[in-house]
C-alpha cells in the first residue's frame, strides 16, 4: 500500500477513512509498511489530532488485528484496571490479587516502560522466573482457575498496537490523547471484560499533564468502551510527586509486596483502594463503597490476598516465596543514602525529573531493544509538605555501580526542591471521578497527599 499519500494528507489537517485505516494498520502489521513510515504518521497524528471516525477505526483495527480472550458461559464478573502511566505507580501488583481474593476474576493486561514511566510487566518481571508472556489458551485457563492472571501483549493480542507502542517510546510521538486511547483500550477490550476501570494521572509526570487533557483522554476511552459493549469508568489521580516511596522496578515491586502484606504507604494505597472499590461496583459484587471498601480491606488484613498474589506468581513460573522474603528479588550493586541539603520544607519532588533519572541508570529503556537492569532506581522517603533538616536521611539510590549512584544523586538533588515554607500546595491524590454520565469532582482530604 502506498502511505506516502496518507502521511501527507494527516500532516496536512485530513482525516483518513475507516477503511483506510483499516488497510494500513493491516498492512504494518504484516510488514508491508516500515516503521519510518508509520512514525511519519504517529507524529503527524500528535500535530493534527484524529476525528473521532478516525479513533474509531485506528481503535477497531488494531483490535482486530488479533485474537481475544474470550469467556463464554462462564459467570464469574471480569474486571480490570489499567493505569495511564507514572513514576512509582505500582498499584497493579496489589491490585489485581487484592480484587481477585474479593470474588472477581482480573486478567490484567499490562505494557511495559514507556518513556520516563515504569511498566507493569518490567516489575513483575523482576520476580525471579516470572513469566508474563502467556498465550491466550494459558491467560485463559489460570483465570478460570484462581481468578488473576497478568500478562503483557502476545503475538496474539492486538499485534499492531504492540508494534507501534514500542514505535511510539523512541520516536517522541507517547504524549497524544488519541494514540493513547487507541493503544490501552484495543488491549482492553481484547480481555473479555465486563467492566474497566481507569486510572488517569495527572500533573506534572503525567503524559498530560493538564487537568483538561485528564479529562479529555478519560472521556475519550469512556466513549470507546461503552460504545463497545464495555461499562468503563475512570478516576484522575495525582502524578505531580512519585506514587508510594520506591521508584524501580524490583523496589517498586517489594513495595507492592509490603502493601500486601499491609505495609504500604498511605498513598499508595489510598489509591489502590478507590480503584479497587470502583471495580467491586463494576463487578456487582458490593452495592456500596463502604461496603465494598470493607470487602477489600478484609481480604488484605485476613492475607489472602498475599496469598493470591503467590498463587498468580507461582502459576507463572515465579518464585512465591518473595512474598515472604523479598529480599529474594535482584538486589542492587550499590546503594548510598541521599540527604536533605538544606532545612525547609518538602516543595516538590519532580516525577518526570526521577524516572528519566532511572532510565539513564539503566532501569528503563532508551531503544526498543535495551535490556533494562530491575535493580537500580530510588525510595524518596521525602514528600512534599515533609519538614526536614539539613543533613537528614530523605532517599536511597540504588544503582549498579558508583556511576549510577552519581547520575541518582544528581537528579534528587535536581527533583527534591526544599524552601522555607511549602508554597504551591500539591494536586489532590485522587481529585475526579468520570463516568459516561459526566465528572464529579471528589471531596479533598485535610491532607492533599491522601
Amino acid at each position: 500500500m502506498l502511505a506516502a499519500p496518507l502521511i501527507e494528507r494527516k500532516r496536512d489537517g485530513g482525516a483518513l477513512t475507516p477503511e483506510e485505516w483499516s488497510a494500513l494498520v493491516a498492512a504494518y502489521t504484516a510488514g508491508r509498511v516500515p516503521d519510518y513510515q508509520m512514525a511519519a504518521l504517529l507524529m503527524a497524528v500528535v500535530f493534527r489530532g484524529l476525528e473521532r471516525h478516525e479513533l474509531a477505526a485506528l481503535t477497531d483495527a488494531m483490535l482486530a488485528s488479533g485474537s481475544r480472550l474470550a469467556f463464554e458461559g462462564w459467570a464469574t464478573p471480569r474486571v480490570d484496571k489499567h493505569s495511564t502511566g507514572g513514576v512509582g505507580d505500582k498499584v497493579s501488583l496489589v491490585l489485581a490479587p487484592l480484587v481477585a481474593a474479593c470474588g472477581v476474576a482480573v486478567p490484567m493486561m499490562s505494557g511495559r516502560g514507556l518513556g520516563h514511566t515504569g511498566g507493569t510487566l518490567d516489575k513483575l518481571e523482576a520476580i525471579p522466573g516470572f513469566r508474563t508472556g502467556l498465550s491466550l489458551v494459558e491467560a485463559k485457563a489460570q483465570t478460570v482457575k484462581i481468578g488473576c492472571v497478568m500478562i503483557g501483549q502476545t503475538a496474539e493480542i492486538a499485534p499492531a498496537d504492540r508494534r507501534l507502542y514500542a514505535l511510539r517510546d523512541v520516536t517522541g510521538t507517547v504524549e497524544a490523547i488519541p494514540l493513547i486511547a487507541a493503544s490501552i483500550m484495543s488491549k482492553k477490550l481484547a480481555e473479555g471484560l465486563n467492566a474497566l476501570v481507569l486510572d488517569v494521572k495527572r500533573g506534572s509526570g503525567a503524559f498530560l499533564p493538564a487537568l483538561e487533557q485528564a479529562l479529555g483522554l478519560a472521556q475519550t476511552m469512556i466513549a470507546l468502551g461503552e460504545d463497545r459493549g464495555c461499562p468503563t469508568v475512570a478516576l484522575l489521580t495525582a502524578m505531580d510527586r512519585p506514587l508510594g516511596r520506591a521508584c524501580g522496578n524490583a523496589l517498586e515491586t517489594e513495595e507492592a509486596i509490603l502493601g500486601l502484606r499491609g505495609e504500604g504507604p498511605p498513598d499508595l494505597m489510598a489509591v489502590t483502594y478507590a480503584l479497587g472499590v470502583e471495580m467491586l461496583l463494576a463487578a456487582g459484587i458490593d452495592q456500596t463503597s463502604t461496603k465494598a471498601r470493607q470487602r477489600l480491606e478484609n481480604a488484605l488484613a485476613s492475607g489472602i490476598a498475599a496469598e493470591k498474589f503467590e498463587q498468580v506468581i507461582e502459576a507463572q513460573g515465579g518464585n512465591p516465596h518473595v512474598v515472604e522474603d523479598p529480599s529474594l528479588l535482584p538486589q542492587a550493586g550499590a546503594v548510598e543514602v541521599f540527604c536533605a541539603p538544606a532545612t525547609g520544607v518538602v516543595t516538590a519532588v519532580e516525577p518526570r525529573t526521577i524516572g528519566r533519572a532511572i532510565v539513564a541508570m539503566g532501569g528503563g529503556r532508551v531503544t526498543v531493544e535495551d535490556q533494562i537492569d530491575p535493580t537500580v532506581g530510588c525510595v524518596i522517603t521525602a514528600k512534599p509538605g515533609d519538614k526536614v533538616l539539613a543533613g537528614e536521611p530523605i532517599a536511597s539510590v540504588f544503582a549498579k555501580d558508583a556511576g549510577g549512584i552519581e547520575l541518582g544523586f544528581a537528579a534528587l538533588s535536581k527533583a527534591i526542591g526544599i524552601d522555607a515554607d511549602l508554597g504551591e500546595q500539591p494536586l489532590p491524590l485522587i481529585s475526579h471521578r468520570v463516568t459516561k454520565d459526566g465528572v464529579e469532582e471528589l471531596p479533598v482530604s485535610r491532607d492533599r497527599r491522601l
